[in-house]
């Protein structure tokens, strides 16, 4: 963690007995205006916010900033490496930014909203979706705690990386 003291809160629940959310906020050391273009630059601002330990080789495949973008990423865990692919829009565009992943039930929305003192609060919120029964309860509090742990991180990574960009 950064020598500064980030303000995170994280949340994760099980919505319904397949749905499950996480959601993390932290104040990021930046204006709302730039955590947003850091969030939508998927060339360059992205990447750089992406914890290596968790995400490897983010590809642009069609379009590369903001709605319309579509990437692919692998994800690290539980000793395995996945691939991923999602499409980018945007509902707010300057706000809400939404990966929706493209094979399966798995949506991320990034939320910027401005504090009084001029930085951002940047919000994760990712919804996903398991299997019924036990092996799907375990599943959905496996990947929560995970996510959380990811989440944290990548904030984190986000404020160093917003605050080395500043000087």
């Amino acid at each position: 963690m950064s020598s500064h003291a980030l303000r995170l809160s994280v949340d994760a629940r099980r919505t319904s007995a397949t749905t499950h959310r996480v959601i993390a906020s932290a104040n990021i050391s930046t204006s709302s205006v730039q955590a947003y273009r850091t969030i939508a630059d998927y060339r360059r601002g992205h990447p750089s916010i992406l914890p290596a330990q968790y995400f490897r080789n983010l590809r642009v495949i069609e379009g590369g900033y903001g709605a319309g973008t579509v990437i692919t990423f692998d994800v690290v865990a539980f000793g395995r490496t996945v691939t991923m692919r999602s499409r980018v829009t945007e509902p707010v565009p300057g706000r809400v930014l939404v990966e929706s992943d493209t094979e399966k039930p798995l949506v991320t929305t990034f939320t910027v909203d401005s504090n009084a003192d001029g930085t951002a609060r940047v919000s994760f919120d990712t919804t996903f979706q398991t299997g019924p029964g036990l092996l799907g309860r375990v599943e959905g509090w496996m990947t929560r705690a995970f996510l959380k742990r990811v989440y944290a991180a990548e904030l984190d990574q986000f404020d160093a990386y917003v605050r080395k960009s500043a000087s």
